[in-house]
């Protein structure tokens, strides 16, 4: 009988190990100083002198404040259950239910599950594909224009910006237009945390005017996993409906430990945050420019994507490598780095991978990032085949609000013989967690053709209740 393995201890030995984490939390498994060092000491409830998160009065209103200065906002609010609660309470307070939404399409499912949850109508902004490397590219400020103008109803404009690639959308514009129109905007920053603390990373969604922003603190800075920010920017928001809706997605008993790892990091970032940003910008940039030798493989920079496929700007925090023109696809180069070099990506798309880099990330680290790529580089073929890109989205036909899919008569076919019929279920990628098939959708050709080549290339096809992907929920035939 094979030995059970248990979670706390299973992490503790892999801590142990050397594996490189080019991924989330920000914190790279590294302690901020002074903060957090026995965590059961910690852990508590609402008790006298600590105050209550869903009433914050005292030392957790402080801390909120201290957030809200250190970002510029009006008003931010501290997330225990991550940018997911954030972008269900945005959405909720911005809409009424049964009401319309404007929102991208390359957005995360939680934005899906917020439309749901109110009974939303879903219009969709198709970002450009930026077909080199297979990236969502970025939303056209003309197109809010034209949607807004065709769907009069609508209550509130959402967009991911950046995406879960650092393709960031001109968010000054669309907002300007959005306001025009008398409707708030809402961004998914949740992996822009970083960027009001350095030059050399976009300008951050509150500075270009968003009425409400969501950034994920555990993404990209020294912060616990599930630690989050919801940012209120304008009147524009009701902020009674933020903090009702915010009661309602998140814990009754949020955790101390989540809330004092915000606050350790804001006081990081308050006390330290140039020296730490330039020494991490200089050794992200020396890094970059080493990787720019490479041959066969290739590093993603912003000449190559600027102006293209609507890319307003790339967080070049994100190492981006692609294998477009090498012999083996992102997965195998993830596989690889894993493997042969404790190198732990982020993700691994069909042609590229990405290594998430952040403040805290040492010298030591970006220098065995470089040799294992440009060790790998050297041994690498070039490809003469043409490969293009697909991006995690699918331009589907929406024949039914997501609330009617899901609730409606259903029944379970199999996946291969599912062609026309309309979904129940969502799939999507994970990561990114970007639906690419959603309820209310009429499953297309494309859609299955894609799902047999991301099977093949060993992709994490989540979302649909059948972990086989053998079968598929639909909607009854009327």
């Amino acid at each position: 009988m094979e030995q059970q393995k248990w979670l706390d201890e299973a992490l503790y030995e892999y801590g142990r190990k050397d594996y490189y984490p080019f991924h989330m939390p920000g914190h790279k498994r590294e302690f901020c100083p002074g903060t957090l060092k026995n965590p059961y000491l910690v852990d508590i409830t609402e008790i006298d002198g600590f105050d209550n998160l869903h009433h914050a009065e005292g030392i957790l209103l402080e801390a909120q404040q201290r957030a809200a200065s250190l970002y510029g906002a009006r008003e931010t609010w501290y997330l225990v259950n991550g940018s997911t609660s954030g972008i269900l309470a945005a959405v909720s307070a911005c809409t009424s239910r049964g009401g319309e939404i404007l929102m991208a399409r390359n957005c995360h499912k939680a934005v899906y599950h917020a439309a749901y949850l109110r009974g939303l109508t879903t219009h969709y902004l198709f970002p450009e594909a930026e077909k080199s490397v297979g990236l969502n590219g970025g939303i056209s400020p003309e197109a809010v224009r034209e949607m807004l103008e065709r769907y009069p109803g609508t209550e509130a404009v959402l967009i991911t910006s950046p995406t879960y690639d650092g393709v960031v959308s001109d968010v000054k514009r669309i907002a300007k237009i959005a306001h025009a129109f008398h409707v708030p905007l809402i961004v998914d920053e949740a992996h822009g945390a970083h960027f009001p603390f350095s030059e050399y990373f976009p300008e951050s969604a509150l500075a270009c005017g968003a009425d409400v922003v969501i950034h994920s603190l555990h993404k990209t800075l020294p912060s616990l996993t599930q630690t989050a920010l919801l940012h209120r920017n304008s009147e524009r928001v009701s902020e009674e409906k933020l903090r009702r809706f915010l009661g309602i997605y998140q814990s009754s008993s949020p955790s101390y430990l989540f809330m004092a790892g915000m606050d350790a990091c804001v006081r990081l970032i308050r006390e330290k945050g140039k020296e730490l940003f330039a020494g991490y910008t200089e050794r992200l940039k020396t890094c970059r420019g080493r990787l720019a030798a490479l041959k066969n493989l290739h590093l993603v920079s912003k000449d190559d994507i600027l102006g293209r496929g609507l890319v307003y700007d790339l967080d070049e925090s994100k190492i981006l490598i692609s294998t477009a023109d090498a012999e083996i696809d992102g997965a195998k180069l993830h596989e690889i780095l894993l493997e042969r070099y404790h190198l732990q990506m982020e993700m691994a798309a069909s042609q590229y991978v990405i290594a998430l880099t952040g403040v805290m990330d040492t010298e030591d680290g970006f220098d065995r990032l470089e040799q294992a790529l440009l060790d790998i580089d050297r041994e690498t073929e070039r490809t003469e085949a043409v490969k293009d890109g697909i991006c995690t989205y699918i331009v589907g036909e929406v024949c039914k609000s997501i609330a009617e899919a899901v609730e409606g008569d259903q029944e379970e076919i199999n996946l291969s013989d599912s062609e026309g019929r309309i979904s129940s279920e969502y799939a999507y990628l994970y990561p990114p967690g970007i639906p690419f098939l959603v309820p209310g959708e009429r499953i297309s050709k494309d859609v299955l053709r894609q799902i047999c080549i991301w099977k093949e290339q060993g992709m994490d096809i989540q979302g649909l209740n059948d972990y086989t992907l053998k079968k598929i929920h639909v909607l009854k035939d009327v």
